[in-house]
């Protein structure tokens, strides 16, 4: 068996290609446009209509800028829309840095508690690996935005507005990174040495109290009382006045997070549906739920966010944002590229078998702001607000 490309084997590639004169004028479309721009779909935009018979109203669109808070963003997007309803207001925002802030600072603490847990575990062993990838990286999940406001509650953005590092957060990311497993290291080398694990735990201590430094030099310490004014959409004033965060959310968001359940559709061997899921050392808060997903079918899925929606309540949700996609536009689509035509091949791998072979998982998370139903009360479209 001849595993080598051969001359042979281009010549014959070759003729192939040239077989078939739309792969020349393929070629010439993608050389100078991309391979989107020349498979775009012009059927599918047009089919596209951003009209809905179910139309959330929601204030201007919020920018994570260069971060990857998009989970955090979209949770206090479904806050804020609450606060907006109760309040009348034209526009609002609440503070993502604020429980930036606090994610950040409880994910370290979990990071050193993982380490104290692990420390008979060999330093080149895969958990360990593992838990030294990204200590402290921006992504997280619905049930750790929960733990996070139930615990440390929620602010207006004007009480704790963005800062360079909450909008742009690679830098302070990487010097926070390199500090943990510095003291990962560090925690490690006295545990072999003899050190007691109450002596570990002291030191862990001190650890956090830099940590709490360096994240107020970067986003600023978080306020524990502030007034809380604006004006609502018929102009009148409003004050209220020494609140602390944990009064501003039971007061003017009063949702309770833990009682909403994550939904996942992962049709995979071995993810039964109709069970619950976990991920280890996945979380933020020690002390906190752990992350957990029911596993059910697609159309499952839909119908518990039109029913929400139909609720007057936005859908809190996540997806694989980046293929299929056409920015300009404003669309997601399957069919919004004729790839299959373009290359004159297919894709033919179901969702189970992109998600167990790497080509597809949860990228990003964003609102259901909206969707439209046909006459049998299925969804032929998704209105989605993104950050």
């Amino acid at each position: 068996m001849n595993t080598n490309i051969s001359q042979e084997n281009l010549k014959t590639y070759s003729e192939k290609f040239h077989a078939v004169p739309a792969h020349t004028i393929a070629m010439n479309a993608v050389i100078s446009n991309g391979v989107n721009a020349s498979a775009k779909n012009y059927n599918a935009i047009c089919r596209d209509t951003p009209v809905y018979s179910i139309h959330l109203d929601q204030g201007k669109v919020t920018n994570q800028k260069q971060s990857g808070r998009c989970w955090m963003f979209a949770a206090l997007n479904c806050m804020r829309f609450r606060v907006m309803k109760k309040l009348n207001l034209e526009d609002f925002e609440l503070s993502q840095n604020f429980t930036f802030f606090y994610d950040k600072l409880e994910k370290a603490n979990y990071f050193l508690e993982s380490i104290l847990k692990t420390l008979d575990e060999q330093t080149d062993s895969r958990l360990i690996a593992h838990l030294l990838t990204a200590p402290v990286q921006d992504g997280g999940q619905w049930d750790m935005i929960a733990n996070i406001v139930s615990k440390y509650g929620v602010v207006p953005k004007s009480a704790m507005p963005e800062t360079k590092s909450s909008s742009a957060s690679r830098e302070m990311g990487g010097y926070l990174t390199e500090k943990l497993r510095g003291y990962a290291c560090e925690i490690r080398t006295a545990y072999e040495n003899g050190a007691a694990k109450e002596e570990l735990r002291a030191k862990k201590d001190n650890m956090m109290s830099t940590i709490y430094r360096m994240l107020c030099i970067c986003l600023g310490e978080p306020p524990k009382t502030f007034d809380f004014e604006y004006r609502d959409k018929n102009k009148n004033f409003h004050r209220d006045v020494n609140l602390t965060p944990k009064d501003f959310y039971k007061k003017y968001v009063d949702m309770e997070l833990t009682d909403y359940i994550s939904l996942i559709n992962a049709p995979t061997k071995t993810k039964p549906f109709y069970r619950s899921y976990t991920v280890a050392y996945l979380g933020n808060v020690a002390e906190g739920q752990p992350v957990k997903y029911v596993n059910l079918p697609s159309d499952v899925l839909k119908k518990a966010a039109i029913a929400q929606l139909k609720d007057g309540e936005p859908v809190w949700f996540g997806c694989d944002v980046g293929k299929r996609e056409a920015r300009d536009e404003g669309i997601m689509d399957l069919d919004i590229y004729k790839l299959e035509d373009l290359f004159d091949t297919d894709f033919p791998m179901s969702k189970g078998e992109r998600l167990d072979y790497g080509q597809s998982l949860m990228t990003h998370a964003m609102v259901f702001q909206g969707v439209d139903l046909d006459e049998e009360g299925k969804p032929i479209r998704w209105r989605v607000e993104n950050s």
